[in-house]
């Protein structure tokens, strides 16, 4: 997995590519935040439940019915998610996260389909160095991750996220 850092970003760039009038902050921080919850399926490791699992890490909790399912909690109990365009934008905020996973170089691939299908699915290209679980990130494999999320995810969300707000600012009368 990327990390929990690289996971936030996607919804926080995109929120700055959209501008605020799409995009409030909040909805983006909230992206931000429901970006992260898939990953709390790790707990499972405490509990006895294998990685393999559908219960696992990358499991169903990497699923789109399950980004479906929380963007919908969410927006059942929060006003400004209530919209099809925020509930859509949130989708894809937690979406975003097993299909940047899907693009690391370890783990068994992500269960993008439960619970039609608990096949664990990679994409082809695996550029991103897979995240070290725990303490074990403070290591040189922590910060060669680090790296490969610095130049594969941080650097370029930043220069489109830059050259969009430069773009508004351009069309301000």
């Amino acid at each position: 997995m990327p990390t929990i850092f690289s996971h936030a970003l996607i919804p926080l760039a995109a929120g700055a590519i959209t501008g605020r009038r799409r995009v409030s902050a909040r909805l983006a921080m909230a992206g931000a935040l429901l970006a992260m919850l898939p990953d709390l399926d790790v707990i499972g490791f405490r509990f006895g439940i294998g990685y393999a699992s559908e219960w696992g890490h990358r499991g169903f909790t990497h699923s789109f019915v399950f980004a479906a399912l929380m963007a919908g909690i969410v927006a059942l109990f929060w006003r400004p998610a209530r919209s099809f365009p925020a509930w859509l934008f949130l989708l894809a905020c937690i979406a975003s996260h097993p299909l940047l996973d899907m693009l690391t170089d370890g783990g068994q691939g992500v269960m993008l389909l439960w619970p039609f299908d608990t096949t664990r699915y990679f994409l082809p290209w695996h550029p991103i160095r897979v995240s070290p679980i725990g303490a074990r990130f403070f290591s040189e494999r922590g910060l060669e991750t680090v790296w490969s999320e610095l130049t594969l995810i941080w650097l370029p969300a930043a220069m489109i996220a830059g050259m969009s707000f430069m773009l508004r600012v351009r069309r301000l009368p």
